[in-house]
């Protein structure tokens, strides 16, 4: 199973909210002709009106792939209407966040090929990274053509189990908020200084995102750099020394905030 196999038979869309939207995006631009998309999607924007693909129409008998990007809560609405589809020659791909892949099982059928992937909001401008695994139906071609869809926005990585899912969840699903804050309070920091608080938020969404994008792009670690632009006796190692404090700076915080939210993940799943 490749895109040429989706091209030929069809890929269908549940749900096209950003996370689908950005998706989608990124497909029609690699090529994917939009007859060969079918859309279920009650809250249709005008930019997906707009597309030229197949929206809320009846549904193809076998397509080559089903993805699923409701929210949780309207998942068991929207799954049962695809139970015809399971059985194994329509693969299932979803982006729904605490979705257990024993309850797409349950309703489409175990004989069903599902990888279940979590992306992160980055996606929205093709900068995301997704975890994925599969389940015991998915085959390696599957999860090749799972990552090739999902490489629209960005990279791809894959899990050695479900089990990994909470944590991957915690780490870079949630994570997107967890530097949104940064920023929020690096702005709000360097505002208690004195600096106007347009020009804070403005210097610390700059220092965020460049550090990030130094991070990805440097060979050394980024302990290495860390330790690059931090002068003994200097301004960044009076920083650092409160916030790498092993009892109060970001060791523990981090620490006790990622835990916090696989453990949540856990309880969801359940």
């Amino acid at each position: 199973m490749d895109m040429d196999d989706v091209k030929a038979r069809g890929l269908v869309l549940l749900g096209c909210g950003k996370m689908g939207s950005a998706m989608l995006a990124g497909w029609l631009k690699g090529g994917l002709p939009a007859t060969g998309v079918w859309v279920r999607e009650p809250h249709p924007s005008d930019w997906l009106k707009a597309r030229g693909l197949h929206l809320n129409e009846a549904l193809p008998d076998a397509p080559a792939i089903v993805l699923v990007a409701v929210k949780p809560q309207m998942m068991a609405e929207a799954l049962p209407a695809l139970a015809s589809l399971g059985g194994g020659r329509t693969l299932f791909l979803s982006v729904a966040a605490g979705t257990i892949i024993a309850q797409f099982e349950a309703v489409l059928g175990p004989a069903t090929p599902i990888v279940r992937a979590m992306p992160n909001t980055p996606a929205a401008i093709g900068r995301g990274i997704t975890a994925i695994v599969g389940n015991a139906q998915a085959t390696e071609a599957h999860l090749r053509l799972a990552e090739a869809l999902l490489s629209a926005v960005g990279q791809v990585v894959r899990l050695e189990g479900e089990h990994q899912m909470d944590a991957v969840t915690a780490v870079s699903g949630s994570g997107p908020a967890y530097v949104f804050h940064l920023i929020e309070t690096l702005a709000a920091a360097g505002a208690a200084e004195g600096l106007p608080a347009a020009l804070a938020m403005r210097l610390a969404k700059a220092t965020v995102a460049g550090a990030g994008a130094l991070a990805e792009a440097a060979d050394e670690d980024p302990a290495q750099l860390r330790v690059n632009v931090t002068s003994p006796g200097g301004t960044t190692a009076a920083a650092l020394a409160v916030l790498m404090d092993e009892g109060r700076g970001f060791p523990a915080l981090l620490r006790e905030a990622v835990h916090r939210a696989a453990e949540r993940g856990r309880e969801l799943g359940r």
